[in-house]
Parts: C-alpha cells; structure tokens; sequence
C-alpha cells in the first residue's frame, strides 16, 4: 500500500493542525493505521494508533487529549487531529501500515508515508 502523508506545516503555540494520509493500491481497512513522529536528533516516537474499523484508538501520554485519530475507510485516509500544540510536539510526521493492530511499535508497520513537518513556533 501506498501513503501519502499532507497536511503539516507552520503554526505558533497553541494552534491547530489536522494531518491526512492518503492510501492506495491495496485495501485499506485491512490495515491498522498509525502515526508517528521523529524530531531532530531522536528517534521514531509512537504517537497514536487506530485498529481497522476506526472503533478502537490509542493515543501516546504527551498527545492524549490534545490529538485524535480518525480514520475513513469509504476516503482510504487517516487523519490526525492536532490541537493545543507545544513546541515539543515540532518534529516530522509519518503514516503508517501495518496488518496488526493497536501496535506502537514501530518495527510492526509494514508501510510507511514519506512524512510531513510540523513545526510549532513559540
């Protein structure tokens, strides 16, 4: 499957943003989808998780209650709903794939979108 991750940009303190992923060439509510993120220096940091349907999600406790999830299965799109956002929340944003579900590690994702970044300035 292919994705195609959008959506990101530059926002201050505060603000909003809501990133999409656009899959493609294979059927997307087969897969559990997630996002994860990678600022400067560190490494890939789980971020939220959805299961096929879109019934169940996780969220990691930096995001939790300030990012939703969300997926459409009719649209083959994953979104991230981001809100309140932090300095700290600056970091590239990747989607990704995999057949298990609820998973937040990353090594478990089978496909990846290219990422997008988010920068949140103070």
């Amino acid at each position: 499957v292919q994705l195609q991750a959008y959506g990101g940009g530059l926002v201050q303190v505060g603000g909003s943003l809501r990133l999409s992923c656009a899959a493609s060439g294979r059927t997307f509510s087969n897969y559990g989808m997630g996002w994860f993120r990678q600022a400067p220096g560190k490494g890939r940091e789980f971020v939220a998780t959805i299961n096929r349907s879109g019934g169940i999600t996780i969220h990691a406790a930096p995001v939790k209650g300030r990012f939703t999830i969300s997926r459409d299965n009719a649209k083959n799109t994953v979104y991230l709903q981001m809100n309140s956002l932090k300095p700290e929340d600056t970091a590239v944003y990747y989607c990704a794939a995999g057949v298990s579900e609820l998973d937040r590690n990353p090594a478990e994702y089978d496909y990846w979108g290219q990422g997008t970044q988010v920068t949140v300035s103070s």
